[in-house]
């Protein structure tokens, strides 16, 4: 197989991960909005620094939880830096996933999988992980950049989706990307 193909985002690119010029063109509140909701428990996969983290948890109040999880500990510690000494580190759990499993146990509501899925060596594995993580009435919302991601494929990573039990619920347009919101079932 080819390692190079499975390259995850440096800690030392995290900048560009986190800016003012991305939130323009992709913002977490537009994008996440229809399906994030008060009170949910939401998995944040690959992270990152929390560019999409941060307005989750403000999007599922104090009476929900984000699980921030990435494979990078450098990763994971600056979006602690991001949200020490705010009422937001209560909301967010930091969880450092392992390279061939996600290892959360608990049942979440929602999974955002932001431009990471191609870096995933084993996804039908991957996929049937999160179908035992989801609850039977919870979506996940996969995003790629096409710029990493050809169409062929996109729809190898759908059909993959499809084979490890996930329907597709709709394609919402998110600006320089390829999305799908899916469903267990």
């Amino acid at each position: 197989m080819d390692e190079g193909k499975y390259r995850v985002c440096p800690v030392e690119l995290a900048g560009s991960l986190d800016n003012r010029f991305r939130r323009w063109f992709q913002n977490p509140q537009k994008i996440l909005g229809p399906y994030v909701k008060e009170g949910m428990t939401v998995l944040d996969l690959g992270c990152g620094p929390g560019f999409f983290t941060v307005e989750i948890a403000r999007m599922v109040g104090e009476s929900g939880r984000v699980i921030a999880s990435d494979l990078q500990e450098g990763m994971l510690q600056k979006l602690k830096g991001k949200i020490a000494g705010t009422e937001l580190e209560k909301r967010i759990i930091l969880h450092r996933c392992q390279k061939d499993r996600i290892a959360v146990s608990e049942v979440v509501d929602f999974v955002l999988a932001f431009y990471m899925v191609h870096e995933v060596q084993n996804q039908e594995a991957f996929f049937k992980e999160i179908g035992s993580l989801l609850h039977p009435l919870g979506q996940v919302l996969v995003v790629e950049p096409p710029f990493h991601v050809s169409k062929t494929a996109f729809e190898e990573t759908l059909r993959i989706a499809q084979s490890a039990g996930f329907t597709l619920v709709e394609c919402p347009k998110i600006p320089l990307s390829k999305a799908v919101i899916l469903r267990k079932g």
